[in-house]
């Protein structure tokens, strides 16, 4: 008797989870995808503008690397994303949604410029950068551990509250900003210290002078960066903190205290964006403005999803979006586009890019004989 195989009710196409998938098969479909993105951004380009996509993405690559001052600024700005990302990595880890690091960075920041504004000529270089990093790690941890009692005491949205908090900051700020206007009317305070002394500025590390290499700022982020992977994967605070985010009630069976590992984790995630504040502000403006943040705290929650929390990862990541930010600037500066066009090429790419996530998680079967994979 022969056996008939219907294929009635059966989807044409199923998506699976993948059981597992080796790092290096993961890295060919990431690069996979921004190969595709700069081709299907290169027919876009050319379609639109008429332009060589060559020469769009020769101009992308000067405006981030073309100089050694471009390029200095290209990895600053990426350390300060870098530090915020690395920030979220422990709370978004343990599933606690922090979306409160652009506060957190701008009360970082405002208690930096206000030791500079009061304090700066009256102590020395060196002793005044360790108090402006204390009390901005501080700040930051108060501003993140507010959430997190409310979380273990009575169960509130960390989302909302987190959210809310930024809103309370960019206020908190404004006000400053209004108090320490200068010159008056100019609702901007200013390059400060004031007095030119510049009392609280980061130093140069390779060279003479301030804020010309940014070399401490790269060493302060990357020295917490390690540190941060080693306690989420050496520690017993970071065994913790896996445990609850796979689990509350198996945390809670396990005896550990699930609202403790909330403030804990959350003082340091919060002092981590209180430390970025110091370096936007010390190390690179010198000023203090409700822009300060700049986005960038909602920016690192894309660095620090795809990296899934690693933080090593997230250097790579953090380079990339500074560079897709830096080169969108230059080809809309170089070939007279608006900023939406060459938004729009950014964001393809980081399309490409979060959409790989989709294909080293699941993979595609079809309907048919011995059923095809994708």
């Amino acid at each position: 008797m022969s056996t008939v195989h219907h294929s009635h009710g059966v989807p044409l196409i199923r998506i699976v989870k993948r059981t597992s998938l080796s790092r290096p098969h993961a890295w060919a479909i990431r690069v996979l995808a921004v190969i595709l993105a700069l081709v299907v951004c290169a027919l876009l380009i050319y379609a639109l503008t008429n332009l060589n996509p060559i020469r769009v993405y020769n101009s992308m690559f000067q405006g981030a690397f073309g100089t050694g001052k471009r390029t200095w600024v290209t990895l600053r700005d990426s350390m300060t994303l870098l530090c915020i990302a690395v920030g979220l990595a422990p709370a978004f880890k343990m599933r606690f949604w922090n979306i409160g690091a652009e506060g957190q960075v701008l009360v970082g920041g405002l208690v930096t410029a206000a030791l500079m504004l009061y304090i700066g000529a009256s102590f020395p270089t060196w002793l005044l950068l360790v108090l402006m990093f204390v009390c901005s790690a501080a700040a930051g941890a108060v501003w993140g551990l507010v959430p997190a009692v409310f979380k273990a005491r009575w169960n509130t949205n960390e989302t909302l509250f987190t959210l809310m908090m930024n809103y309370i900051a960019i206020q908190l700020t404004s006000y400053f900003v209004a108090r320490w206007e200068h010159p008056f009317g100019s609702n901007t305070v200013g390059i400060i210290p004031r007095d030119g002394s510049k009392a609280g500025w980061l130093p140069n590390l390779l060279s003479e002078g301030f804020n010309k290499d940014f070399g401490w700022n790269i060493i302060i982020v990357l020295v917490i960066t390690a540190a941060v992977f080693a306690y989420l994967k050496y520690s017993k605070h970071g065994y913790e903190i896996a445990v609850v985010g796979e689990s509350e009630n198996t945390a809670r069976y396990a005896g550990i205290s699930v609202g403790k590992v909330y403030m804990r984790t959350m003082l340091l995630s919060g002092a981590i964006c209180g430390i970025a504040g110091f370096i936007a502000v010390s190390g690179a403006s010198h000023t203090i403005s409700v822009s300060t943040a700049g986005g960038r705290g909602f920016t690192a929650i894309i660095v620090a999803w795809l990296a899934k929390f690693n933080t090593f990862t997230m250097i790579i990541i953090s380079l990339l979006l500074v560079f897709l930010e830096k080169g969108a600037i230059q080809i809309a500066s170089e070939f007279n586009l608006n900023d939406y066009a060459s938004q729009v090429i950014t964001g393809i790419i980081l399309f490409f890019i979060i959409g790989s996530e989709f294909f080293i998680n699941y993979r595609l079967v079809f309907r048919g004989k011995g059923g095809h994979r994708a």
